[in-house]
Formats: structure tokens, C-alpha cells, sequence
């Protein structure tokens, strides 16, 4: 007899243990299966269609609200030291002025950021400048300069919010994955304690919010496949059948959480595209979910009907409307006509992709595929950065990235006591012990989801693949570490969930006792491990001996 492992409960059918297995895969057919842990109790198709989320619906809202609380708040102290413009932090808190001002990025002087520093900064030159990313992420960041002006603490308050609120989805995805409102909140706290994460909610680039909207789109897939099961299990109810007995089911073509996926994905690539990967994995991950749920609910060989009937439906939710939120982003640029070539379309009216779309859309092409040139170019390509770090390196932190530093301060100057030279920096670095520790999770949800046919594990495995893979084709050019913040929501999920089989059940006795010992062992070194980073994480001034003791390994300097 085929085994299937779920948390059912008697009345109220809750989960029982801390992670519940529940296998799609292995589920060839709608017979009715014995609990392993119950031979009393029957498991209908219904039943194993519709896993309970667990009862403790304002507990898990309370740990959520007050563990992004925890993230916002150490996030947001001295959030504007320092109080100049770092890293890439002068392109993209300046494109987003110029956004906010004129509704597309101008080009800016060589004295720009001097003049933004001294409370001038409308000095932007009269032509269009040529950006090489989309706009989502830098009006983001133009809400923070509009509620709070051009200064450090402006451009990086919506850094400082989407950082905190990826905190906030992760808790709920994995709550939701695992049915443990302990296990999301376990994986919150490790990522509040997550050294890049943490910096990159603290500046004004692009890649927390490009996180914080694929990690949303996840999520959403991840509701779409329990409204979906539940779908099917409201259907086999009003037809009083026991299962689909080789039918295809239900054609369920409008999917609402299918559909806030495919918005967010749209955010997301309107951020950065490099979110095209995930939004390509996870869409065919999302028709697997179906295509198991149908066998599941008794469809039989014909359940591989839904590669065309639910892959259809499911294109047009996530790529079409992803794709139709991407050119919305552009409203603004496309809204005005100061914009880079935003006259190119009218010029060349002979183009196939004006004739097709018309002047403007045509125009918005042939600036997507400027941008696209130069991301595969030769003058990107010949580029060299001293904080190049080849993606192999990026899980085990090989080459973390300086994002700002003064060196050698004097003794006696600026905060530096003696008798030694002190630095004064901001290293982009992950906590070693969880990064780590993730690596060997991932290794292990790897298996459970292969070998253990645990769907649960596949999203962990899936989101940091696509997130973390792709990079190893653009080697060429300088890639940076920092990229990797769409990797670690994933990462944290994967120990998260490796921490539940640990666990076990919640009648484990012993066992569970010795997890959560070792679980509670963990998160402190975690915590602890961030707190000795934490000073070359907020650019305080350290001697340049306690600076070198943080620094592990040559790579790092």
C-alpha cells in the first residue's frame, strides 16, 4: 500500500506534528490510505486533498507582527550613517529623484553628490541619462525621498521597510508550507539575523526588493496549490464521488492567488530581470503541484491533460500578466517623452516594432534591447571590479563585497581611540553559522524532496537553484555577492524545515526534546554570530585588530 504521512488530527483534523509529509509524487491513485501513526483512521481522497493549516491563526499573525517588528527596528537603528551616498547608492537614489522629479532618470553631473550632500539637489543636467534597470525599485525608493527628502535616511527608508517585510512573507510562506506557526517563525528570525540581509535593508539598491517580490510570488504559488486542492476536494464532495475515477476534474481557469503571482513576478522583473529564472522555474514547479493534485484526487493517466489545460491558464497568469505588469512599470518613462531615445519610435516608423505595437511600445523595445546589449556586451564583459566573486563561491561566502570604507583613521581622530590605526566599514556578508548550516540543509532537502518525494523541500531547492544558477552564465562580467540576497529566504526555508523533520512530532517525547535543544542551540549561535559582524555591518569604527578578527579568511579583506 502506498504511504502518505499527514498531520490529522481528531476532532478538529490539526496537525499533530511540527512538519507533516505529504507527497504528490508517489500518489498514483485516490485509494483510500490507512494513517501510519492511526490504522484506526481512514484517510479519504478529501482528506489527503485538503491538509488543515494550523488552528492558532492570531498566534501566527502575533509571532509574525512582532518578529518584523524585531527586523524593522535594530534595521532601522542610525539608519542614515552614513550619511553620504555608498555603493551603488549613487546611481539609484539619484535615478529615483530624477523619477520622482521629472518622471524619468536625467543625467546627473560629476559634482552631483557633493551638491545632494550640501541640500542642492536639483542639479541634474537637461539630458536623459541611460539606465540599465527597470524602474520598480527606484520609485520604491523615490517614496522614501518623497516623505523624507533627499538625504541618506530618505533614499534608504523603503530599503529599511521591504527589508523588514521579507521577513514577514518568509514567515508566512514557510508557516504555510509547513503547517507550524513555530517553524515560520523559527525561519523569520534566522533571516532577521542574516548579515546581508540586514545591510542590504539598511542602503538603496534594487536586490532587497527584487527579493521581497519573488519570495511574495512564491508565496502566493504556494496558497494557489492548497486553494487549488481544496477546489478539488469541494468538487468530489458535491458530486459525492470518492474520487475523479479517471475524469480530468474541474478546468478552474481564474486562480486569484495564481494571478497575485503573476503581479508580483511582473514587480519583481520590473525591478530586475534576472527574476525571469525563478518566475520560468516556479511556473512549471506550480503545473507539477497541479498535475499531482489531479492523480491525487483519482484522474489518472489523464491528470497529464493539465499540461495543456491548467499550463495554459497558467501562462497567461503568471508570464502573460507578468509581462503586462513589466510594461506598466514603464508608465512613467512612457508617459513623458524626455526619457532616453524616448523619440526613437517616432524616427523610425519603418521598424517592425513600431508597425506592430506603435511609436511608443516600440520605442520602450528597442531600450530594453539597448539595455540588454549592455548587460551582454563587450564594455561590461572587459569590466573589472575588485569585489568580484564568482558565483561557486557565493553559498559558502567566498568573497563577501565592500560596500563602503575608511581606512587607516588615525588614533585620536574620528571616534579611534589607539594606540592603532582603526577602519571604518560596511562589508555586505552573510552569518557564516546559518550560510553554512544552509548548505548542508539544502543538501538534505534535496533528498527529502528526490529521494523522500517531500514536496515540501522542492521550493527551497528550486528557489535557490534559480535565484543562484544562472549567474554561473555571465561570469565574464563582474558579478557581485550581494546578488545572492534572492538566494537566502530560500536558504533560511530549506534549515527552517530541516529544523521541523528534526523536531518530529509533537508527541515525540524525547527526541523532540534533544531537536529542540539543538534547534534552540542554533538559533543562538546564529544570533550570537551576528551580533560579533555586526559592527562592520553598520560602519562603526573598530581598531584594525578587532576589524581582522572578523575578517575569517584572506578573501574577505
Amino acid at each position: 500500500m502506498i504511504r502518505e504521512v499527514l498531520e490529522v488530527g481528531a476532532p478538529s483534523r490539526q496537525p499533530t506534528s511540527i512538519l507533516d509529509r505529504e507527497s504528490d509524487a508517489q500518489v498514483g491513485s485516490a485509494a483510500t490510505v490507512v494513517h501510519p501513526r492511526s490504522p484506526d483512521t481512514v484517510l479519504s481522497t478529501v482528506d489527503r486533498l485538503r491538509v488543515p493549516m494550523p488552528s492558532d491563526r492570531l498566534t501566527g499573525w502575533l509571532v509574525t507582527v512582532v518578529i518584523t517588528a524585531i527586523a524593522f527596528v535594530i534595521r532601522l537603528v542610525n539608519l542614515g550613517h552614513p550619511q553620504k551616498l555608498v555603493f551603488d547608492e549613487t546611481y539609484y537614489a539619484k535615478d529615483a529623484y530624477s523619477l520622482l522629479t521629472f518622471g524619468y532618470e536625467k543625467a546627473w553631473p560629476d559634482s552631483a553628490n557633493k551638491s545632494i550632500l550640501a541640500g542642492t539637489p536639483d542639479v541634474m543636467n537637461d539630458n536623459a541619462a541611460f539606465i540599465v534597470h527597470p524602474q520598480v525599485g527606484k520609485w520604491l525608493i523615490a517614496g522614501g525621498e518623497y516623505l523624507f527628502g533627499m538625504n541618506s535616511f530618505g533614499w534608504r527608508f523603503a530599503s529599511l521597510v521591504f527589508g523588514s517585510l521579507l521577513v514577514l512573507v518568509t514567515i508566512r510562506l514557510v508557516r504555510r508550507v509547513s503547517r507550524s506557526t513555530l517553524i515560520g517563525g523559527l525561519a523569520g528570525l534566522l533571516l532577521t539575523f542574516d548579515g546581508l540581509t540586514f545591510v542590504m535593508s539598511r542602503i538603496a539598491l534594487l536586490d532587497i526588493f527584487l527579493a521581497f517580490f519573488l519570495v511574495c510570488a512564491v508565496a502566493c504559488l504556494a496558497a494557489d496549490r492548497d486553494w487549488f486542492r481544496s477546489r478539488l476536494a469541494g468538487h468530489l464532495e458535491r458530486s459525492r464521488r470518492a474520487d475523479l475515477g479517471g475524469r480530468f476534474g474541474p478546468a478552474l481557469v481564474v486562480r486569484p492567488w495564481r494571478l497575485a503571482a503573476g503581479l508580483c513576478f511582473g514587480l519583481a522583473l520590473g525591478t530586475k530581470w534576472n527574476a525571469l529564472y525563478v518566475l520560468a522555474a516556479f511556473a512549471l514547479l506550480s503545473l507539477a503541484w497541479d498535475i499531482g493534485a489531479r492523480r491525487m484526487a483519482g484522474a489518472g493517466n489523464r491528470a497529464y491533460w493539465g499540461v495543456l489545460r491548467d499550463g495554459l491558464p497558467a501562462f497567461v497568469s503568471l508570464v502573460v500578466l507578468s509581462a503586462v505588469v513589466y510594461v506598466a512599470s514603464w508608465a512613467s518613462w512612457l508617459g513623458t517623452s524626455g526619457g532616453w531615445d524616448r523619440d526613437w519610435g517616432a524616427n523610425h516608423p519603418e521598424a517592425t516594432s513600431v508597425k506592430l505595437f506603435g511609436s511608443s511600445l516600440g520605442s520602450l523595445i528597442h531600450y530594453n534591447k539597448a539595455i540588454w546589449d549592455f548587460h551582454t556586451g563587450d564594455f561590461i564583459n572587459d569590466a573589472t571590479h575588485a569585489y568580484d566573486a564568482h558565483p561557486a563561491g557565493w553559498l559558502i561566502l567566498a568573497r563577501p563585497i565592500g560596500i563602503d570604507a575608511v581606512n587607516d583613521i588615525k588614533p585620536g581622530t574620528a571616534g579611534c581611540s589607539g594606540p592603532e590605526n582603526c577602519l571604518q566599514v560596511i562589508s555586505g556578508i552573510g552569518t557564516p553559522v546559518l550560510w553554512w548550516a544552509a548548505i548542508i540543509a539544502l543538501v538534505a532537502a534535496a533528498v527529502l524532496w528526490v529521494g523522500g518525494r517531500d514536496w515540501r523541500f522542492g521550493i527551497p531547492v528550486v528557489g535557490v537553484l534559480s535565484a543562484w544558477l544562472p549567474w554561473f552564465a555571465y561570469t565574464d562580467r563582474p558579478l557581485f555577492f550581494f546578488y545572492a540576497i534572492t538566494i537566502i529566504p530560500f536558504s533560511v526555508m530549506a534549515v527552517a524545515l530541516c529544523v521541523g523533520r528534526l523536531l518530529g512530532p509533537s508527541e515525540g517525547g524525547n527526541r523532540r526534546l534533544v531537536g529542540a535543544v539543538a534547534a534552540g542551540v542554533f538559533v543562538a549561535l546564529v544570533g550570537a554570530n551576528f551580533a560579533y559582524l555586526y559592527p562592520v555591518l553598520t560602519d562603526q569604527v573598530l581598531p584594525r585588530s578587532e576589524w581582522l578578527s572578523r575578517m575569517w579568511f584572506r578573501t574577505w579583506i
